[in-house]
């Protein structure tokens, strides 16, 4: 019988597919350091990575080519192996009887696949079939901000411009970025091979592919995947998405337009004590969020409250969230820790 839900009564066994990247490394940190009930570990990667081995909780573990029989009596499966990868053993997840957090795309926007965020739509979860997608990252840290204002106020439009770190193109353009950096500062003009343009000194626009209407890819996800997150089909969103040469941490300035006046102080009160964000709001010091705030950390940060002086109902704030902790391996394994709360 395949009932995909969590035992109760014992530890879990847990398959990391992808553990060898950015993401999967620190799905394992986060697994050691929250103390998650794992009775058994698998490491599963492409054959390229199989054969080497990773530390964890004190131990070595041998990764290993997923295959068919990799699923075999695991309980949870944390994908982060990309779209592709995750549409290939889907369906062997699911037969096993695991439940499986998926990171990529693949099934962001499938109807029968709730996508979560743990402090926004927790409810989301219960309805699994198998599968829970992971939001896009920037989609993450963005509907933090936007869920507990939405409860206070109908939201009428929001306009957003990312500034989106290294990170989430993965550990190889992570350390091009570094190369790039001291092959400018010897004198040298670097070549890419892992982004389409160096981000040494540098930023470009998200080089996602564009769809017909010239949004591109990563732009679409934003809009698509907030409608769905905050349960609003017809939320007016539209983004605008950019790379710059951040190691660590995406950074957001959104304009929020309401149906209706708002309170400043109610704003920073309601954010205030919403889960998962930190203010930093030091306006005497002219001190607001920086990707060093939150680099390796689980909160958001979200500062430079102010009215919109063109639109009455209308809000300024910008934050900072960590790419590969809240905006991916940290929510996931939240969205692990909410299905093990359930009775």
């Amino acid at each position: 019988m395949i009932t995909n839900t969590f035992p109760k009564d014992r530890p879990l066994t847990v398959a990391v597919l992808g553990s060898s990247g950015a993401v999967g490394q620190e799905l394992l940190q986060l697994l050691e350091e929250r103390d998650f009930p794992v009775k058994e570990l698998r490491l599963l990667a492409s054959a390229r990575s199989a054969g080497s081995t990773q530390i964890w909780s004190g131990h070595k573990h041998s990764v290993k080519e997923v295959t068919q029989g990799s699923f075999k009596d695991v309980d949870l499966v944390l994908a982060s192996a990309g779209a592709s990868v995750s549409r290939k053993w889907k369906d062997s997840i699911i037969q096993s009887g695991a439940v499986m957090i998926d990171n990529s795309s693949a099934f962001r926007m499938e109807q029968d696949v709730p996508l979560v965020v743990p402090e926004v739509n927790p409810q989301a979860a219960r309805t699994h079939k198998g599968v829970i997608a992971n939001p896009n990252c920037t989609t993450i840290l963005l509907t933090l901000a936007l869920a507990p204002l939405a409860e206070r106020w109908p939201i009428r439009r929001v306009v957003i411009s990312t500034y989106q770190s290294v990170s989430g193109a993965g550990a190889r353009a992570m350390e091009e970025l570094k190369q790039h950096t001291q092959s400018v500062l010897n004198g040298d003009i670097p070549k890419s091979e892992v982004l389409p343009n160096s981000l040494a000194f540098n930023l470009f626009l998200h080089n996602s592919p564009l769809n017909t209407n010239k949004y591109c890819e990563e732009e679409m996800k934003m809009i698509n995947e907030t409608r769905k997150i905050l349960g609003i089909s017809n939320l007016k969103l539209t983004a605008t998405c950019v790379r710059v040469p951040v190691l660590r941490a995406h950074s957001e300035s959104i304009n929020i337009e309401f149906s209706e006046p708002f309170s400043l102080d109610e704003v920073q009160q309601i954010l205030g004590n919403a889960k998962g964000i930190h203010l930093i709001e030091d306006t005497q010091s002219n001190r607001f969020p920086m990707p060093t705030d939150v680099a390796g950390k689980d909160a958001v940060a979200v500062g430079r409250i102010r009215q919109d002086i063109s639109e009455q109902n209308a809000l300024e704030l910008w934050l900072c969230g960590d790419q590969i902790r809240k905006g991916a391996a940290l929510n996931a394994i939240q969205i692990a820790e909410l299905l093990l709360s359930y009775p």
